[in-house]
């Protein structure tokens, strides 16, 4: 993949450098936020790598220039911010996925490859949506796992279309409230535990691998277990 780096520390832009390209990736390194945007604006990249807080134009002023600009290459931010606020910031204003730092190579390559997988069939992406045998039409509005029609009211497709689209990583509760349900405070009911109960039940119940899994104090996840 050919990798757009944006990142002003030098010993971190120096170790993604080489590790990626050890892996056989093109990588372009940009140490500011002018000089980044320009360049993510002026090449086709498969994935943008952008640090939070940069010299000139901050990271998620870049994202959202990006995404202005009609550009949806998959961005991953990187960023020292680790805490819910900062996440639900990151992805609001067009990041695709957020890795706070200190970080391991192979986690940031592992998010990178499955951002990647996500974008290959881009115009399919706007309109279904895929985690292993499950599968959403967002057009007709109907739900597949294994070819049996899956029925679902519109909260429940609400909830599965967001975890589908961050398939593979842990969505918290907060980020739940707020997309699914619109509410920016908690309202310290059981809401998304009664929610994500009827949807198990119904996605992977009558079926040998489930995908819906609750990561004790953390969120919940959908993904394919192999």
């Amino acid at each position: 993949m050919r990798v757009l780096l944006i990142e002003d520390d030098a010993d971190t832009a120096a170790y993604l450098t080489k590790g990626l390209g050890e892996c056989g990736h093109g990588v372009n390194h940009a140490d500011d936020g002018n000089n980044g945007l320009f360049m993510a604006l002026d090449q086709p990249y498969d994935v943008l790598v952008v640090d939070r807080m940069l010299p000139g134009l901050d990271g998620l002023g870049i994202v959202r220039a990006v995404r202005a600009a009609g550009n949806s290459t998959p961005v991953l931010i990187l960023s020292a911010l680790g805490d819910v606020d900062a996440r639900v910031e990151g992805l609001r204003a067009g990041g695709d996925d957020y890795l706070t730092k200190p970080f391991a190579f192979s986690e940031l390559l592992a998010r990178l490859e499955v951002l990647i997988r996500r974008n290959t069939t881009a115009n399919d992406q706007l309109t279904k949506l895929k985690v292993g045998d499950l599968e959403m039409d967002l057009l007709s509005r109907r739900v597949k796992r294994n070819g049996v029609e899956v029925d679902l009211q519109p909260r429940e497709f609400r909830l599965l279309e967001f975890l589908m689209r961050y398939s593979g990583q842990v969505v918290t509760r907060t980020m739940l409230l707020e997309s699914v349900w619109d509410y920016n405070f908690d309202p310290q009911t059981n809401v998304i535990d009664v929610h994500i109960s009827r949807l198990r039940s119904k996605i992977d119940k009558h079926f040998d691998n489930p995908l819906l899994h609750t990561i004790r104090g953390a969120g919940y996840v959908l993904r394919e277990d192999h």
